[in-house]
């Protein structure tokens, strides 16, 4: 029997916590046609070295969730309750001072346009130089050096002129290279990755996701990796957390994930994905219908409008009943799901499987 989960985990018995801890965060932004409900009763964990992936469709709440964590919605209409541990720190109850010393020093993000996050009028170097200096006390000479070195070590050729080049002047792989510099340059703990290989061709996805890998295994940070690209989950990342509707739908170790996966959402994303192993002529089998309004999330299960499984549930729970996120097969692994244990592994292994 399953038991629905809560976090904070607790180890061996004690109240420590794990590097980044996210417990029941929930972002909503009020708007004239309602409650916009982005996110919704969100939690997870996160420990230095590892590398967690979040997965879904577009509007699912990973961008938002990302902002939250960064402190970004502070100071605008959003609300967020919650809690948002990092290092021992709570974010969602400090004041805007206190996350922006910590945005930077101890987490950084890549964002997923680096065109539109880059400031147009300066140079990429000042804008780098000048995000180490806000963190540290050193001397602009110092800083144009340490830019210099980063803009080196991201792999942006001849760095000593083009630290005054400006961001048009910038291929997209280099300007994503100079976001990396940028965001790791006081050497975060947390790095946030928000679609870093968005519109970027295969060749560069493959070096900006190896320079990521690198720098992550040289800090020893903590990383969560933004993306639709299950391929790149697959090659990249530790963990996985399935997001949909705001909301957790399934998470746990890479590996289960894709070998053992057990909620419907993500069995649709992974029938949804090219493979290189596939007949040329095999059509792909995308999800049916439209993600839900956030406005007017379905009660019940927020896949149930989608779900193609409802029927092997008894009565009308998968519309009326929310789903607990229960533990899985294996601890780590949790999924939110009214279909029994068992039925869901044998839909898996006779059904879904070999279809892929």
């Amino acid at each position: 029997m399953t038991t629905p989960l809560s976090a904070p985990t607790l180890r061996g018995g004690g109240t420590s916590r794990a590097f980044l801890e996210v417990k029941d965060l929930r972002v909503h932004f009020p708007t004239a046609d309602g409650l916009v409900k982005s996110v919704d009763g969100l939690s997870f964990e996160l420990e230095r070295g590892e590398i967690l992936g979040i997965v879904g469709e577009s509007g699912s709440g990973k961008s938002v969730t990302s902002l939250a964590i960064l402190g970004l919605h502070k100071g605008s209409n959003a609300r967020v309750t919650g809690e948002i541990w990092l290092d021992g720190r709570e974010i969602v109850g400090a004041t805007e001072d206190e996350v922006r010393d910590l945005r930077g020093s101890e987490m950084g993000m890549i964002f997923q346009d680096p065109l539109s996050s880059l400031h147009p009028f300066y140079s990429v170097g000042a804008q780098i130089s000048e995000a180490y200096l806000v963190h540290t006390k050193v001397s602009k000479k110092d800083a144009k050096a340490e830019a210099i070195r980063m803009l080196e070590k991201v792999g942006i050729p001849n760095a000593p002129s083009r630290y005054n080049d400006y961001p048009h002047q910038f291929s997209g792989g280099m300007r994503q290279r100079a976001m990396i510099a940028m965001a790791l340059i006081c050497q975060p703990q947390l790095l946030i990755a928000d679609e870093p290989t968005t519109a970027l061709d295969v060749t560069v996805q493959a070096q900006i996701l190896e320079l990521i890998k690198e720098l992550h295994d040289e800090l020893n940070s903590a990383v969560i990796l933004i993306t639709h690209d299950l391929g790149v989950v697959a090659e990249t990342c530790d963990k996985v957390l399935v997001m949909y509707g705001g909301q957790c739908v399934e998470m746990g170790p890479v590996d289960e994930l894709f070998y053992a996966p057990e909620m419907p959402y993500t069995w649709g994303l992974l029938r949804s994905m090219p493979r290189m192993d596939r007949d040329r002529q095999t059509r792909l089998t995308p999800i049916p219908g439209s993600p839900p309004s956030l406005i007017n999330v379905p009660s019940g299960c927020v896949f149930n409008t989608r779900c193609p499984f409802t029927d092997r549930v008894d009565g009308d729970r998968c519309r009326t009943v929310h789903p607990n996120l229960e533990q899985g097969p294996t601890p780590g692994h949790a999924v939110r799901c009214h279909i029994p244990a068992a039925q869901r592994q044998e839909i898996w292994r006779t059904e879904i499987s070999p279809s892929l």
